[in-house]
């Protein structure tokens, strides 16, 4: 297979769904316009929302393999993956070296890169706690969602509709309490592999991530001798922040390193 036509598979984070990377798939056909882009939902998410989340994150990447394996589309793969999807393709890249042409790994925090007060900001707790354990409405739950993860300035028309699919597909697909706790206590257990996986890989980080400190990013690259780019304005939810810096960042890492 052609290097240009490799696929990228696109991996979101905990309770988050394919159809959250809105614009970005489009974004990224844009600079890699012969690859497939194939977005997939992790167990207990989106369309697979009635199936049982994984306790482990190695689970998760045996899930994605067999998915594609599904869907006919054989590897190599380049995968680009956010927060807890992010730990996946780390634990596929590990596992499965072979099938990975590149990772690029957004906003996440790896142990032992990162202490519990950086992979998830105690500032943060109130806001989790409360939508945890007292029943928020679906949009309540989004316009939180929305204020933890972007830094974005939305206009209002923009807004009311990001919130209102948002919120349309809570309804839809609803993410089970015990499904979340399984995504999160996945993510909790999951220690980055020594040596690190013998794949190119890319991390980008935010500056201005309220959810998970940027120096999880950060350590992770100095650790494991990676590039990395970091967006001086973006929050948690990079793509949606800033979708095409994210594309040209894969664009220059694909022409510029070994990624294939």
């Amino acid at each position: 297979m052609s290097h240009d036509t490799l696929p990228w598979v696109l991996l979101r984070g905990l309770t988050r769904e394919a159809r959250h990377w809105g614009n970005f798939p489009a974004q990224l056909r844009e600079v890699q316009p012969g690859a497939p882009v194939i977005a997939l939902d992790l167990p207990g998410n989106g369309a697979l929302q009635a199936q049982r989340s994984p306790a482990s994150v190695s689970a998760m990447a045996v899930h994605c393999r067999a998915a594609l394996q599904a869907l006919g589309v054989a590897p190599p793969y380049r995968v680009l993956a956010m927060s807890l999807g992010a730990m996946v393709a780390v634990a596929w890249a590990h596992a499965q070296p072979r099938e990975l042409a590149a990772a690029v790994l957004i906003n996440t925090s790896l142990r032992p890169f990162g202490a519990f007060h950086r992979r998830l900001r105690p500032s943060q707790y109130p806001t989790l706690l409360r939508l945890a354990l007292i029943a928020a409405d679906a949009a309540e739950w989004e316009r939180s969602i929305l204020a933890l993860t972007s830094r974005r300035c939305f206009g209002a028309a923009e807004s009311d509709a990001l919130l209102g699919a948002w919120t349309a597909w809570r309804l839809e697909c609803p993410v089970s309490r015990a499904n979340a706790l399984r995504q999160l206590l996945a993510a909790a257990r999951f220690r980055a592999p020594q040596p690190r996986p013998p794949v190119p890989l890319l991390v980008l980080a935010s500056a201005r991530d309220a959810l998970v400190d940027p120096q999880c990013s950060r350590r992770l690259a100095q650790a494991w001798a990676l590039p990395i780019a970091e967006h001086p304005t973006a929050g948690h939810d990079l793509p949606l922040d800033d979708g095409p810096w994210v594309a040209q960042q894969v664009e220059q890492f694909v022409c510029t390193s070994k990624a294939p």
